[in-house]
């Protein structure tokens, strides 16, 4: 029992105050005595900092020492859970706590679950927990953290950077994103070393890290990283995908394998690192991130900014872009290499125009049958993401015009004048010296031309081994010609070319940088590097090209 007490005369305001914290018994000994009354303060809002403090301003005593009024405090004390099957966390807080601190759980995303005897259980987004603790802490309750999911996981041995530096704006980079407590995506170009600054931050914090990749190749190429350029041993490096499942102080995943098994991963690391980060938003992925419990998150990215809008999700998940710099910024101060995009404008012949103005005439008149408020919306994106819906919802008419708009692209990109020109082009630059690399949508088109040009083909068909050699001649190559299909937008570790050739793609302003990207590692002498886009006139190409061009390509995230 904790006795409150105070000879001196108490006004009316201060007297009401103190029983917001304690039930009045009355005048004994000199002395009005009051009986500290811990749910009365917590229902009151009165923490234990709180009552100090009201202690402190109204002069007051308190019969024996503070430590039983921290006692009293203790009894709150709230126990945090995990459960790795459903892969959630748990709080069981008292009752009487539970009813003071409701909206700000809820302002953090937490439930409630149940109520167990005079105790209640919410669940907590394991994303929020280490927030949680903090204002747990800031009102001083108790935390019994049963399976020690936010104590310290310090790496066996303090690592070191070894056998590199790191460049001005890694550096700042590295800063900005400590100085956002450890949390935030870093937006740089593909080639200016992002990796290189998440195995900084490896080094700096020195804690347990999980490392999520998009592809098998990319978690190999972490480890070769992390061993070139740190002192970290590859004993302390475990791979996590397919059959190869080892946990380690550091261990890199898949995306797949990561979100099939976040209820085991999230409670052994204090960092997160995801690279190639705009693929997180997808439903799937996102999981990975919301489902983690670590305290440090660093995501990775030349294009964080995704079209369908989704990027914003992850602002709360990994603490919004804290760093970015553009392609040109780079080249201009010698990080990368200077470079030029040339539109080259081709056209149909006039079989494939037949078939385009075909084509278009039923997708127009589909477009006519639907409902008004879908064509509506004036922004091409918002009315494709509409018809997708109501496909979805299974409009005949919308499945139809997006099997129409499929094939219109299907016409566009596989035109026989862009095939020619992109032959053209590789030959010609060949002849000069140059490593080209050709950009392509369709396997069937990559083969084709491949063919034609006698080139190296890589596709995603192809098998790991066959894809690796395959990148490892062109590497040890001077000179020659690499045709690509989507597997070498991103994941894979292509070789520096200096001149790139897009024949197809998704059209889309991520795919289009990432293209660009592969070409900007810096080249001996200052060489240029050179990306000719090949479009159709008069289609949706030619109007994306001037747009990149109008709003400017990177300079928007």
């Amino acid at each position: 029992m904790v006795i409150i007490k105070t000879k001196r005369w108490l006004s009316d305001e201060e007297f009401e105050e103190i029983l917001k914290v304690a039930d009045y018994l009355g005048y004994s000994e000199g002395y009005k005595k009051f009986y500290f009354n811990v749910a009365k303060a917590i229902k009151n809002g009165y923490f234990l900092s709180d009552v100090k403090s009201l202690i402190r301003d109204l002069g007051l005593e308190v019969e024996g020492s503070l430590d039983e009024l921290e006692k009293a405090y203790s009894s709150l004390a709230v126990t945090l859970e995990w459960d790795a099957t459903s892969c959630a966390a748990k709080l069981v807080i008292p009752g009487n706590l539970y009813s003071t601190i409701k909206d700000k759980l809820r302002n953090l995303g937490c439930k409630y679950a149940w109520k167990a005897n005079e105790d209640v259980v919410v669940h907590v987004p394991p994303y929020q927990v280490h927030q949680l603790i903090e204002y747990f802490n800031s009102i001083e309750i108790p935390i019994n953290d049963v399976h020690m999911l936010t104590a310290e996981k310090a790496l066996p041995l303090k690592p070191t950077l070894v056998n590199v530096e790191l460049r001005s704006y890694q550096r700042e980079a590295l800063e900005a994103w400590l100085e956002n407590k450890g949390r935030g995506i870093i937006a740089l170009p593909t080639g200016s070393g992002k990796s290189l600054i998440a195995i900084a931050a490896i080094v700096e914090k020195s804690v347990k890290t999980l490392i999520i990749a998009y592809t098998r190749e990319q978690v190999h190429q972490w480890k070769n990283f992390i061993t070139r350029y740190t002192s970290i041993p590859s004993s302390m490096i475990g791979l996590f995908y397919g059959e190869e499942k080892r946990l380690a102080p550091i261990t890199i995943s898949t995306y797949q394998s990561a979100f099939r098994n976040m209820g085991l991963l999230s409670p052994h690391f204090d960092l997160l690192v995801i690279d190639e980060v705009h693929h997180l938003p997808a439903e799937k992925f996102r999981y990975i991130a919301y489902h983690s419990l670590a305290k440090f998150k660093m995501g990775l990215s030349a294009t964080p900014e995704r079209e369908d809008g989704l990027h914003v999700e992850l602002f709360p998940l990994l603490g919004g872009v804290v760093y970015y710099r553009s392609p040109s910024e780079l080249a201009e101060q010698g990080y990368l290499a200077p470079y030029e995009v040339i539109t080259i404008k081709v056209e149909l012949t006039p079989q494939e125009r037949l078939l385009y103005a075909k084509l278009r005439k039923q997708l127009n008149d589909l477009l006519s049958k639907l409902p008004k408020e879908v064509l509506e919306h004036t922004s091409g994106r918002e009315r494709f993401n509409r018809i997708l819906e109501e496909a979805y919802r299974g409009n005949e008419v919308a499945k139809e015009i997006l099997k129409i708009q499929s094939s219109i692209r299907m016409l566009i990109a596989s035109s026989a004048a862009k095939i020619n020109k992109a032959v053209e082009i590789a030959l010609r630059e060949l002849e000069r010296g140059s490593k080209i690399i050709i950009f392509t949508q369709y396997v069937d088109q990559a083969e084709e031309i491949a063919k034609k040009v006698q080139g190296l083909l890589l596709t995603g068909e192809m098998p790991e081994e066959a894809r690796r050699a395959v990148l490892e001649e062109f590497r040890n190559t001077t000179k020659g010609i690499l045709v690509v299909t989507t597997v070498g937008d991103e994941g894979l570790d292509i070789p520096d070319a200096n001149v790139g050739i897009i024949v197809s793609g998704t059209g889309s302003r991520r795919q289009f940088i990432q293209r660009l990207g592969r070409l900007l590692r810096p080249k001996a002498g200052g060489q240029k590097a050179i990306l000719y886009e090949i479009v159709v006139k008069g289609t949706h190409e030619e109007h994306q090209a001037a747009r990149r061009k109008r709003l400017g390509t990177f300079e928007e995230i």
